[in-house]
């Protein structure tokens, strides 16, 4: 079976205006295909984080949501500064947010640990200098 949904997102490093637009769509899709308040709660949490670190950590970067009938796949890719150290970064309470971020209420180092809890499937990989790529899947 073909894939129900494909959407690409672009975002933007810096616009925190609309940080958590593309998460509320993907939210909203897939309520709309009647998939259970479990599965959109966790998509919710960790969309939203993977998409809170383009805007924080990253120089720009896309979200591409896939959804067929086994479940939605979630893949951020970004250009950016890279992991160094991703077992570190794992960590909870790790963060290197900036000043701007954390002004905001953003940085409490939950992310990365938050879309793994959240996720059936969590891969990282990161080259520093060049950019990270994360993929989730959550089975429907």
């Amino acid at each position: 079976m073909e894939g129900l949904i494909h959407e690409e997102y672009y975002v933007n490093k810096g616009d925190y205006v609309t940080a958590g637009s593309a998460s509320a769509d993907m939210k909203r899709k897939l309520r709309q295909l009647g998939v259970s308040a479990l599965v959109l709660r966790r998509l919710a949490v960790a969309s939203y984080e993977v998409e809170l670190n383009l805007v924080i950590h990253s120089l720009g970067g896309k979200l591409i949501f896939d959804v067929d009938s086994t479940g939605v796949t979630l893949i951020s890719t970004d250009k950016g500064p890279g992991i160094p150290d991703i077992e570190m970064a794992m960590r909870e309470g790790y963060s290197t947010a900036n000043d701007e971020a954390r002004s905001l209420g953003f940085g409490a180092g939950m992310g990365l640990p938050n879309m793994k809890r959240n996720a059936d499937e969590f891969s990282i990989e990161s080259q520093p200098g060049v950019g990270t790529t994360i993929t989730m899947r959550f089975l429907l």
